[in-house]
């Protein structure tokens, strides 16, 4: 067997160092990846690839190597396909691992035991048309579990991991693939011990937990209050139950990210990115907003494996820009781009239920007027100002502070807001007629991530948060139209020259920001933000 070393080009994906190639006969290649994985591919198809270009070989290579390692054994990790991160169970472990430390730090009696439900397979109303399933937050947080209809358990005292599995009939895989055996779950999924649902009193019967911890609690951001799951019938009656414990303190350790989940975060807002840049460069006037949206989710699902957004898709032109939740079921981006039109997008991907929350605003002619790049370069002064000061130990409250005394100064300088000094004009509320929102909020499983609370006052940046940056300047009619009316905030207001600027909407330009040890670490970072960036982009791919 003749062989030969391989090395990928410069510019290619994989964390391999290089393959040995051998001539098997003449029409079969051997490749091995350092001796660990070896597989087999036709000759002419090593061939016509090869002379096509090189890229196109060491693309064919890869993807033969990830379906050898994938299939010949049960992964243990998440990967959606061969250029996709992947994510190592050690990652859900280690959060199961953070949980059961802090539990027994706050002194839960000994055999206390953690009992989570997972998400449901629903259905849409009345109908047998299954919802697209997403993990529940917490469980997926704690387990790391895809599908539906799993339950999990943690002995805080030895850290030991139970999942319950769902036992289906045979006709299962007729209908909906192979049926996994308990074995296959504990290797996919790093736990300890596998069990069916049918089987969770009988384990805990043989436990005898002390005392049975489960979440309950109110969302921060929605105000909902979390579905406690029912254990009746499922675990023995004579188990006590404690329902107050364990959810604030799993929500305050989701709002501080581990390394591997810092990883996860630095890749699906770099795809995001990624795919905002595509966006910009098809977007102008005479495209609806719908085709930015289409564009956005294809780029990320087709290069990277994200399935979903990580939420609703604002995709906004023009007035419909001073929409803040623009998008929705009444607004589904249908407006056409018109020439002179702002833009704003706020669109992130989702990987592994973590998620990017990235805004990005840009004129549809592919050159700012004079008004717009005021509104811009204001929003952006606002944005910078806030993430070069952040560091641990700076409260929302500051962050929030400076975003909204940064755009009234430029607005004071520019004539729109007269005859008052700063601190009046905010304890009038002009602050909130212009950014009539919050400028930071945490982000991770869910775009409005767990924590214990949201009030500025109280939260304290610390070492591995990770929060947005988004401040907005808008013009939104209602807003304007009621201050007019009020003598107290309309003494403030240069009505002829805001008057030039109603109509284009707003601009809202929003990061994704990691707090580190002395500082902050952009993670939104590969976008084009400054005016004098984003018109060369555009020029770049619009001539």
């Amino acid at each position: 067997m003749r062989a030969a070393n391989l090395y990928p080009h410069s510019g290619s994906s994989g964390d391999w160092a290089h393959l040995e190639l051998g001539i098997v006969d003449a029409y079969t290649v051997e490749l091995r990846d350092e001796g660990r994985h070896g597989f087999e591919l036709p000759a002419d198809q090593i061939r016509a690839t090869a002379e096509e270009n090189v890229d196109g070989l060491l693309a064919l290579i890869q993807n033969s190597l990830y379906y050898t390692q994938n299939n010949s054994a049960i992964p243990d990790f998440y990967q959606m396909g061969p250029s996709t991160l992947k994510i190592p169970n050690a990652l859900f472990k280690e959060n199961r691992r953070r949980i059961c430390d802090r539990l027994s730090e706050k002194n839960v009696p000994p055999k206390s035991v953690i009992f989570l439900e997972g998400g449901r397979q629903e259905t849409e109303y009345d109908s047998d048309r299954d919802t697209e399933f997403q993990q529940e937050s917490y469980f997926m947080w704690m387990f790391g579990v895809m599908e539906a209809d799993f339950a999990g358990a943690v002995d805080v005292d030895t850290c030991t991991s139970y999942l319950f599995m769902p036992r289906y009939p045979e006709s299962y895989a007729v209908w909906m693939g192979d049926l996994k055996t308990p074995d296959f779950f504990r290797a996919r999924y790093g736990v300890d011990l596998v069990f069916y649902y049918d089987e969770i009193n009988a384990t805990f019967t043989a436990l005898q937990p002390s005392l049975l911890l489960r979440l309950s609690g109110v969302n921060i951001y929605s105000g909902a209050n979390f579905s406690t799951p029912s254990v009746e019938g499922i675990i023995p009656d004579d188990i006590p139950l404690n329902d107050a414990i364990l959810y604030p303190e799993m929500a305050e350790l989701r709002s501080i990210k581990t390394e591997e989940e810092m990883k996860v975060m630095r890749y699906v807002n770099q795809i995001s990115c990624e795919a905002h840049k595509e966006v910009m460069k098809m977007m102008g006037p005479g495209k609806m907003e719908y085709e930015g949206e289409s564009t956005f989710r294809h780029y990320i699902y087709m290069k990277e494996g994200m399935r979903f957004m990580g939420y609703t898709a604002i995709c906004a032109s023009g007035e419909n820009s001073a929409i803040l939740h623009y998008g929705h079921a009444g607004e589904p981006n249908d407006r056409m781009v018109r020439e002179g039109d702002m833009l704003l997008f706020d669109v992130g991907g989702e990987y592994a239920g973590y998620t990017a929350d990235i805004t990005v605003s840009w004129p549809a002619s592919g050159t700012f007027t004079d008004n717009q790049k005021f509104v811009y370069n204001t929003c952006l002064k606002a944005n910078r100002a806030v993430i070069e000061v952040m560091k641990p130990g700076m409260t929302w409250f500051d962050m929030n502070r400076l975003c909204e005394v940064t755009i009234l100064e430029e607005f004071m300088k520019e004539g729109l807001l007269v005859n008052g000094t700063l601190d009046e004009m905010i304890e009038a509320g002009i602050d909130d007629l212009f950014f009539p929102h919050g400028m930071t909020h945490y982000i991770g499983l869910d775009v409005h991530d767990a924590a214990t609370t949201r009030n500025s006052s109280l939260v304290t940046l610390q070492q591995g948060m990770v929060v947005t940056v988004e401040p907005g300047v808008y013009f939104p009619d209602i807003l304007l139209d009621a201050a007019y009316k009020d003598p107290e905030q309309s003494k403030f207001l240069n009505w002829d020259r805001i008057a030039g600027f109603r109509g284009m909407g707003g601009v809202r330009i929003e990061d994704v920001v990691a707090v580190t040890e002395t500082g902050a670490e952009l993670l939104s970072h590969d976008l084009p933000r400054t005016v004098e960036e984003i018109e060369e982009f555009l020029k770049e791919w619009k001539d």
